[in-house]
């Protein structure tokens, strides 16, 4: 029994929690609260948009494991979150790794989650939710990478067991729901992965979002190694990309992030 209790105590648990609002002609904090392995800061940015990082210092999840991020930003705010590095899923004997990701945008406010990539280790086992309120006109942008494995270090991912949701809602209403399954009985399937590696979602939810279709259309025809597609509706843009490398998803993800954006990206996405 002890044993059994101090294996227990070794998982990881952290919540890192950041809110903002707009006051006195500049976007202040309100309230920063960090417990276990997850940390938030601001750091030092050249510009009015203040970004959020968000870290676990465990350096990585496995089974069992439970890690929480959340993020609000007021009325006619503007926020970039993102975190300090990929997110790391190892290898898993039984139990699901858990992340659970909060953003809420009130009228007016501009909220882009940007977090780094999330590498998915052989055997890996993770069930992440990411959910986004926002209120009135407030516009949201959201970006997920996966990555199976590490190539270069010769990595295959064999086995695995991913449920990744993500969901975003406005005045109470549903505007994009997103599950993505991922198992053994998924690898072989060129519908879902086929031989890519990497791939990322971004979707744009904001009014006259559309429109960025064909920018991105444009900048991605000279973006090479990536299969892409972009569509727009309804205040809406989603771009898929799928590569057989992380490091033309990469790129190719700057790319689309500059043109929607229209600003630069994180500090920590170029170091």
């Amino acid at each position: 029994m002890q044993d059994r209790q101090a294996y227990r105590m070794e998982r990881v648990r952290g919540a890192a929690e950041v809110t903002l609002s707009h006051r006195a002609d500049a976007v202040r904090l309100d309230r920063l609260a960090q417990q276990g392995s997850a940390k938030a800061f601001l750091p030092r940015v050249h510009g009015p948009v203040p970004e959020v990082v968000f870290l676990n210092t465990a350096g990585g999840l496995t089974g069992g494991d439970r890690l929480s991020y959340r993020l609000a930003v007021g009325t006619g705010a503007a926020v970039t979150g993102t975190t300090q590095t990929a997110e790391r899923i190892y290898s898993s004997t039984g139990d699901l790794a858990e992340v659970e990701v909060r953003l809420l945008a009130e009228a007016g406010a501009r909220l882009h989650w940007l977090p780094q990539e999330t590498i998915l280790f052989d055997r890996a086992r993770l069930s992440r939710h990411t959910r986004a309120d926002l209120a009135g006109d407030a516009e949201l942008l959201l970006v997920e990478t996966l990555v199976l494995g590490r190539a270069a270090m010769g990595e295959e991912v064999r086995s695995l067991d991913l449920l990744d949701r993500r969901e975003v809602w406005r005045d109470g209403r549903p505007v994009f729901l997103e599950p993505l399954r991922l198992g053994d009985h998924s690898q072989g399937r060129a519908a879902l992965i086929g031989a890519h590696r990497a791939m990322a979602t971004l979707a744009l939810l904001a009014r006259g979002a559309e429109d960025a279709v064909g920018p991105l259309r444009a900048a991605l025809g000279g973006v090479d190694g990536v299969e892409a597609g972009v569509s727009g509706w309804d205040g809406r843009c989603l771009v898929r990309l799928a590569a057989e490398r992380a490091a033309a998803l990469r790129q190719a993800l700057r790319v689309v992030m500059e043109v929607v954006r229209g600003a630069p990206l994180p500090r920590v996405w170029q170091l």
